[in-house]
């Protein structure tokens, strides 16, 4: 059986500097994988590389088996990819509902026109509320993206990530900016998503709290090479991470 989704030896370079340096990991389904660094390690440059928002200089990315190295992103997302950005990835100009159901239409196979007869499909419409209501924005369904706070940017994004429906769900930062009280939503649909057991998760995030709260695993990237992969209290407390990450000094 293959892995949900693989990385052999993927590579990325800018000019003479290597962001990226032959990280291979195999991803399986019904695990949540924290991927953790120092800022500068590589970690979003590789979550670029494994949803296709950046090209890969060497390595291949492989989902459901098949090599999807050269593939662009939205080819990806069809076949079971979805990802959430550090930075929100929304269409400002259009209303919360707006947003959440193009995802929805797109989802069903419908295409992307926004002035379909959106009357005749009642059903898409209560399905695009239903997530809206999942990240706490159903009272804000009318407002446009532009005008919500940085954090509910961050919650709409979520929810359509899960309008997507995806097979892996790929989470950068997906806390950041968000006040204290706004983090339990988020938190606690990631923990959602992890109990249904058949979705695969990965998740950068700093906040040591929340990675020891939701991952199975841990994988380390120092310098854009990984540097630890494993049970996450063996990870954290592994010399080599103490060091990189957490900036302790080995004897």
């Amino acid at each position: 059986m293959h892995p949900v989704l693989e990385t052999r030896d993927l590579t990325i370079r800018f000019g003479g500097h290597v962001a990226v340096d032959a990280v291979s990991c195999r991803f399986e389904p019904g695990t949540l994988t924290a991927i953790v660094g120092p800022n500068g390690a590589g970690k979003t440059t590789y979550f670029n590389l494994v949803s296709g928002q950046l090209r890969a200089s060497s390595g291949q990315v492989l989902l459901f088996g098949e090599d999807v190295t050269r593939a662009a992103a939205p080819v990806r997302t069809r076949k079971g990819m979805g990802r959430a950005f550090q930075l929100t990835n929304l269409f400002p100009s259009l209303s919360v509902a707006e947003n959440v159901r193009l995802a929805v239409q797109a989802r069903a196979g419908m295409g992307l026109n926004l002035v379909s007869m959106w009357s005749r499909h009642v059903e898409l419409i209560e399905r695009a509320d239903h997530f809206l209501k999942r990240v706490a924005l159903l009272e804000r369904r009318d407002t446009l993206a532009s005008e919500l706070s940085h954090g509910d940017q961050r919650k709409l994004e979520v929810a359509i990530l899960l309008a997507l429906e995806p097979e892996i769900f790929m989470f950068d930062e997906p806390t950041a900016g968000m006040s204290v009280d706004e983090v339990p939503v988020i938190l606690e649909l990631i923990h959602e998503i992890k109990a249904q057991k058949d979705k695969t998760i990965l998740l950068v995030e700093h906040k040591m709290d929340v990675v020891r709260s939701l991952a199975d695993r841990i994988i380390v990237l120092h310098q854009g090479a990984l540097v630890a992969d494993g049970d996450p209290a063996e990870v954290i407390a592994s010399p080599i991470v103490q060091e990189a990450y957490l900036g302790v000094a080995r004897a």
